[in-house]
C-alpha cells in the first residue's frame, strides 16, 4: 500500500506574511505522517522561514525549481546544495510552466533529478501533454517520452524513492480535469513504463500524483484509483480549509 502524498504547489502567490500564516495554521493539523506525506512548495524567498515554522511538525516544505549545478554564475538561480542546507525536502521539477515559459528540456530536467538524489531531496517530477497531443492521440507517448528521459540513467533503488506528477496541461489551471478513469488510465501506463524499465517492484513503489484542477470535492474520486497516489495541487492549495480537506481526504482512501 503506498502512502498518499499532497503536495501544494503555491507558484508565484502570497506574500510573506501570508505564507507564514498559512503554515503556522496548518502546521499542528496536518494528521501522522505514518498516514499522508503533506507537503508545501512555496516561492524560493520563503524557504528558509516556512522549514523553520514546520521544523518539528508533519508539514514538509518543498521548492519549486531548482538548478542542476551546485554552484557558479548563474544569477538568479539556486542550487540544490543550497536547497539542502535550509532543510527542504521536495523539489519540483519539469513542470509544464517550466518547459513551456523556461524552455526547460526533458535533458535538463533530467540533470536536475541527478542533482536532487545528491543532495537528499525527492524530486517530484512532472509530466503531461498539451490539449493538442490528447486529441490526436498521442497523450501516452508524450508521457512516456517524458518520464523515460527524465529517469535515465538511475537505477531501481533509486527510482522508487522519486515522485511522479501526471499534469496534463490542458487542465491545470482551467477549472477542467481529466476524469478520473483518464487520469488512471495515464498514470497506469506511467508505471508500466517505470515497470519496463526498472521492475515491478519499483513500479509498485513508486508514487504517481495526479494533477490539474484538483479540489477537495474531486479529490476523493481521483485517489479511489488503482494508480494514484496523490495529487499537486495548485488554486486549491492556497487556502488553509481546502489544502487541510485534501489531506484529510486522502487519508480515507
Amino acid at each position: 500500500m503506498r502512502k498518499p502524498i499532497i503536495a501544494g504547489n503555491w507558484k508565484m502567490y502570497k506574500s510573506f506574511e501570508e505564507a507564514c500564516q498559512f503554515v503556522e495554521a496548518v502546521r499542528e493539523q496536518i494528521p501522522s505522517e505514518d498516514k499522508v506525506d503533506a507537503v508545501i512548495c512555496a516561492p524560493t524567498l520563503y524557504l528558509p522561514t516556512l522549514v523553520d515554522i514546520a521544523s518539528e511538525t508533519d508539514l514538509a516544505i518543498g521548492a519549486q525549481n531548482m538548478h542542476y549545478e551546485n554552484e557558479g554564475a548563474f544569477t538568479g538561480e539556486i542550487s540544490p546544495s543550497q536547497l539542502s542546507s535550509i532543510n527542504v525536502d521536495y523539489v519540483i521539477l519539469g513542470h509544464s510552466e517550466r518547459r513551456e515559459y523556461f524552455n526547460e528540456t526533458d535533458e535538463a530536467v533530467n540533470k536536475k533529478v541527478a542533482a536532487a538524489l545528491l543532495a537528499g531531496i525527492v524530486p517530484i517530477i512532472c509530466c503531461g501533454e498539451t490539449l493538442e497531443e490528447r486529441e490526436s492521440g498521442n497523450t501516452e507517448q508524450k508521457v512516456s517520452g517524458q518520464i523515460k528521459a527524465a529517469l535515465n540513467g538511475f537505477s531501481a533503488e533509486e527510482v522508487e524513492h522519486m515522485v511522479i506528477a501526471y499534469e496534463p496541461i490542458w487542465a491545470i489551471g482551467t477549472g477542467k480535469t481529466a476524469t478520473a478513469d483518464d487520469a488512471n488510465q495515464v498514470c497506469g501506463a506511467i508505471r508500466q513504463v517505470v515497470e519496463e524499465l526498472f521492475g515491478k517492484d519499483c513500479a509498485e513503489k513508486i508514487r504517481i500524483q495526479y494533477g490539474g484542477s484538483v479540489k477537495p470535492e474531486n479529490i476523493e474520486e481521483l485517489l479511489s484509483k488503482e494508480h494514484i497516489d496523490g495529487a499537486l495541487v495548485g488554486g486549491a492549495s492556497l487556502q488553509v480549509e481546502s489544502y487541510l480537506a485534501l489531506v484529510t481526504k486522502a487519508i480515507a482512501q
